[in-house]
This record gives structure tokens, sequence and C-alpha cells, in this order.
């Protein structure tokens, strides 16, 4: 059975967006979007809420100089996206489909059914997947920011025992903080 991965890029405070929605000071320099590109690369299937889906799709055309943007660009298109919203029409990136409401049953059946690790992305949608008890692996990466308010990476009514399985430390002050998720 595949793990359920979430890995926000969040402030040290704990926010993937400040109070005014910009995620801007987030942006990994090229050692933090290295290691992001290899935790994506394990992944065979994204799940993603309508905003963090409409972010990332840059990454179907983008064509970028930088090897590592090349080659997480390349990571992204390899996966399939399921994108999970009430009010889209339609998504126009390949392997990508649209359900209409997150489910947690199916969720699990694409969990029981897959031979490469799932992603979810999007801390509205994560906080749904945490909340069913979905979610085996954690990866906090944390920007050294503190915003002071905004969006938060986990829900705020949520308590989750964690086991620590690595750390990692990045040379911009960043830091990677990854658990497993204790049932």
């Amino acid at each position: 059975m595949a793990h359920l991965v979430y890995a926000p890029i969040c402030s040290l405070d704990g926010y993937v967006e400040d109070a005014s929605g910009s995620f801007g000071w987030a942006r990994p320099d090229e050692e933090v979007h290295r290691f992001a590109g290899d935790l994506e690369r394990t992944v065979g299937t994204a799940l993603y809420g309508r905003r963090m889906w409409q972010t990332m799709r840059y990454w179907e055309t983008a064509d970028d100089a930088d090897p590592v943007s090349q080659d997480f660009a390349q990571v992204w298109r390899d996966a399939d996206k399921v994108v999970f919203s009430r009010t889209l029409n339609e998504v126009d990136t390949a392997r990508t489909r649209l359900e209409r409401d997150f489910d947690a049953d199916l969720v699990r059946a694409l969990k029981a059914s897959a031979d490469r690790d799932l992603s979810v992305g999007g801390a509205d949608l994560a906080g749904q997947a945490l909340r069913a008890g979905l979610v085996d692996v954690l990866h906090v990466i944390a920007v050294p920011v503190v915003v002071g308010g905004g969006k938060r990476a986990l829900p705020a009514d949520l308590r989750l025992d964690l086991e620590l399985t690595g750390t990692r430390s990045f040379a911009n002050g960043t830091v990677c903080l990854s658990y497993r998720v204790s049932p």
C-alpha cells in the first residue's frame, strides 16, 4: 500500500500564506527546490485543491533555463493528478482528472491500488485528509521567516501524534522535519 505524503513549505510559525494571501517569501532556492523535487519524484499521484493546482499548473508548460526547474517540471508532468474542486468546470493539464468533492474512500482506494506514493497539496485539502486519518508522512519544510498569520499549514483543531523520522537543514536556513503520522 502506498503512503499519502503532505509536504508543506511554510513559515516558521506554520503558515503557507501570510495574512495578505502572499507566499512569495516561501519561494525555494536551488537547494530546497532540488530537495522538493526529490520528494515529488517518489509520487505517482498528486492530490490537489483548486488553488494549489492552479499554482502548480505552471509546471505543465514551464520552460525554465535552470536544470533544477526543468527537472521539477518533468517530475510534475510525469505524475497523475486529481483536483478536488466544486468550482472548476474542467482541468487542462495532462494526466489530470477532476473530482467535485473530497472523498476519503476514493483516496483510500487510490492508496490501496498505487505502486507509488501519493501526495496531497493545498492546506485545506491536506486538512481534510489529515482529519480523515489518511496522511501517513509529513515533511514540514520551514522557511526562516515569521509571518504572524494567514493560512495555516496544519489545522488548528487537530491533534496528531508524530514520530520523527528525519531532519534536514539547508544553507539558507530552511529546515525540513520529517514525521510518520501515528495511527
